[in-house]
């Protein structure tokens, strides 16, 4: 994820003795009190599992693909997250693979964490409480998890095992069967254990207790041989006989146990999800007889085109034969829920019928008028002491009723948006604009509300790729991103109404990139950067996006930067050379101004100092952190911290002459959230042990109305902020 070090090196030639002479503080000893919170969206990713526990009323658990775990309390009716504590080295371990409750005691509960498995991230980890999640210990495994990888959304991997609550079970995707007998201090991989993986990266897609009996599924057959195991002495495993085979049944999604009637449920598809699933099925085992039949739904009048696989089920836990499961992948039709009395044997789908509130969360609406039932369904959970609270997962909220008709999100407290913009205005209704991946831009007019204008529109964009505004002018705002109908928009009354550009460039449809508004507004400059990380030329507008020129002196796919007082200038680094580029006809042409910068990452990242001409602060992660004051012409090292991931500015501190200036970075030997009320020459850490949440290198600002009010993007756990108390 990080590029090569190249600290010490100072750029400029002569200017460069003055400007080094900054003294270089060190953070100081005493933090601040501040309050974190979340700007509250409400979701905005995919939950990928939810565990009722099965004799405790009122407590469940989530699991999010990238954003940690959390805990559900009734009485509040809100979920608290879990793992914010893990802090910037541990970033791969915010992605959950699966939670495991011990239904004897209910005060524990494990996590399996580890969000990809290639050789670039970290082994994976267990955690373990005893207090439900108030504090953990951690066991670090010898082996990569996948929790944001394909087969995310299958089945819980993690079991404690019925008889006896110091053993514990995790399934793999890369290493088979892995089993703790000290409640997951330790772990070895199961020698017996009757399949090996093949590589897929799916390995165990699910395991659970039947009685005292285990199952586990297994996601690498090829649709002819075994895919379903099981252990009644945990030591011989076998497959199970009789099990269903086909293209419909080759991958073992989840499965539920309904202990009343001795039936197990298991759903199937050919493919893991949660995308390319074309078909699936629902199937049901005798325990008693071993017998197995085929329960799948019925479903009328579906067309050729109507293709899916199946994802979640769950059971009554006291009504025997009582069973919901869920399509998954269905995009003509929309996927549902199908819920049975009757062991299976006839569905009735709770779509038809459902009506849909997402007032609380209105960016559901994806622009539309009205709200989708959802999508990627595969975590899906019953509550066991309440028949008719029925909860359900999808690509960006969580569902709950409690009267099988009427649907809102339950997902108080889960915020999973990827932060890739923060925006904070010098006036207006609004203190924050955001841009994020899946959900674009969103208008904060309250912090603790859910956007009531939910995602900017006209047009809608699934992922924002570039949000700027004109610094004397902050009611002209622009944005950019990947949509179906235009890939970039305007605003003038500070981003409440937008208005698609009345044309782009052929480039935009397959590589918006970011865009600037130079100080005045009357020029913008867009820059082009496909998915697959190829670079093209930037372009610029004189006219507000009614025609378009290319710009080839602009390095191609740099970030454009403008200066927040001279309309004519504007800046764009050139991570590939290490060099800092500036144009002074307001976007027409650029040349080079230092050289020998840091180089070789593109997310090096160039900040302007609000209010000042030509004061350029470059963040270059473990290289360190520059300062220009003469708009880029000579760079000095600021020797105040070590490394410098992202930087903002907000309104100064009383008596102040400079901005406040937030920063995510490393001084002394501490990576975190940092604030310098003096131009960076000593820092305070305003972050703290319980508040890290992985990886936060995207981006920081101040907001420039509040001292010390400061917005962080995080990779999972959506927009946080801090406010001194």
């Amino acid at each position: 994820m990080f590029g090569p070090s190249r600290r010490g090196v100072l750029v400029g030639g002569a200017a460069v003795a003055a400007l080094s002479a900054l003294p270089a503080g060190p953070a100081q000893a005493v933090a601040p009190s501040y309050r974190w919170r979340n700007v509250v969206v409400g979701g905005t990713g995919f939950v990928t599992g939810v565990l009722f526990h099965p004799s405790v009323r009122g407590l469940a658990y989530a699991r999010t693909d990238i954003g940690g775990a959390y805990r559900w309390d009734e009485r509040q009716g809100r979920w608290s997250a879990l793992t914010d504590f893990l802090g910037w080295d541990d970033w791969n371990l915010l992605g959950v693979e699966s939670i495991a409750v011990d239904p004897v005691h209910p005060d524990r509960v494990y996590l399996a964490l580890g969000t990809y498995a290639q050789d670039w991230a970290s082994n994976g980890a267990v955690l373990r409480s005893g207090d439900r999640g108030v504090s953990w210990r951690r066991a670090d495994l010898g082996v990569k998890l996948g929790a944001n990888e394909d087969g995310r959304g299958t089945g819980e991997r993690l079991l404690v095992d019925p008889r006896d609550s110091e053993v514990l079970w995790l399934g793999t995707r890369h290493d088979g069967l892995l089993k703790s007998v000290d409640r997951g201090a330790s772990w070895e991989a199961v020698g017996q254990f009757p399949v090996a993986p093949s590589g897929s990266g799916q390995g165990v897609t699910l395991l659970v207790a039947v009685g005292r009996v285990l199952y586990a599924g297994w996601g690498e057959s090829d649709g002819s041989a075994a895919n379903l195991y099981r252990t009644g002495d945990g030591v011989a495993w076998e497959a199970v006989p009789g099990q269903p085979s086909g293209v419909a049944a080759k991958v073992p999604i989840r499965a539920a146990y309904d202990r009343h009637a001795r039936q197990l449920y298991v759903t199937y598809a050919d493919a893991p999800g949660p995308n390319g699933q074309t078909d699936g099925s629902v199937h049901r085992l005798d325990v008693g007889s071993g017998r197995w039949t085929d329960v799948t739904p019925v479903v009328p009048g579906a067309s050729a085109g109507d293709t899916f696989g199946y994802g979640g089920v769950a059971v009554d836990a006291r009504r025997p034969g009582t069973v919901v499961v869920s399509t998954n992948n269905r995009w003509a039709a929309v996927d549902t829920l199908y819920r049975s009395t009757d062991a299976g044997r006839r569905w009735t789908s709770l779509k038809d019928s459902a009506v849909l509130d997402v007032s609380e969360t209105p960016y559901l609406t994806w622009g539309a008028e009205q709200a989708k039932f959802g999508w990627w369904i595969q975590a899906l959970a019953l509550d066991p002491f309440d028949a008719r609270h029925l909860v359900y997962g999808t690509g960006a909220t969580l569902f709950g009723t409690r009267d099988l008709r009427h649907w809102a999100p339950q997902i108080r407290g889960v915020e999973e948006a990827s932060v890739v913009q923060l925006l904070s205005p010098p006036s207006g209704q609004a203190h924050l604009l955001s841009g994020s991946r899946d959900i674009g831009v969103l208008y904060h007019d309250r912090l603790g509300a859910s956007p009531a204008r939910g995602m900017a529109s006209n047009p809608v964009f699934g992922s924002a790729t570039g949000l700027a505004l004109a610094a004397r002018r902050p009611a002209y705002v622009v944005r950019t991103g990947w949509g179906d109908h235009g890939n970039g928009a305007y605003s003038e009354d500070g981003g409440r109404t937008w208005a698609p550009f009345a044309t782009q460039p052929a480039l935009a449809p397959d590589a918006p990139g970011p865009i600037a508004a130079n100080a005045d507004g009357s020029a913008l400059l867009w820059s082009f950067v496909h998915w697959d990380g190829t670079k093209y030329a930037g372009y610029r507008s004189g006219d507000n996006g009614l025609t378009w020129d290319e710009v080839p002196s602009f390095p191609k796919g740099a970030v454009p930067v403008a200066d927040p007082v001279r309309a004519d200038v504007l800046y764009a680094y050139d991570t590939d050379a290490g060099v800092l580029y500036a144009s002074t006809d307001s976007g027409r042409s650029f040349v080079a101004r230092a050289g020998q910068l840091p180089s070789g990452d593109s997310q090096f990242k160039v900040v302007a100092a609000p209010g000042r001409a030509g004061d350029l602060w470059v963040s270059t992660k473990e290289n360190g952190l520059y300062r220009s004051i003469d708009g880029g012409v000579t760079f000095a090292e600021v020797g105040s911290c070590r490394a410098s991931y992202t930087l903002g500015f907000g309104k100064a501190a009383p008596g102040a002459r400079y901005p406040a200036i937030y920063h995510v970075g490393t001084v002394g030997d501490v990576t975190g959230v940092y604030r310098s009320d003096d131009a960076a020459k000593s820092w305070v850490r305003i972050n703290d042990e319980q508040h890290q949440w992985g990886w936060t290198g995207e981006t920081v600002t101040g907001d420039p109305r509040i001292y010390g009010r400061v917005y962080l993007a995080t990779n999972g756990r959506g927009i946080q902020y801090g406010e001194l108390i």
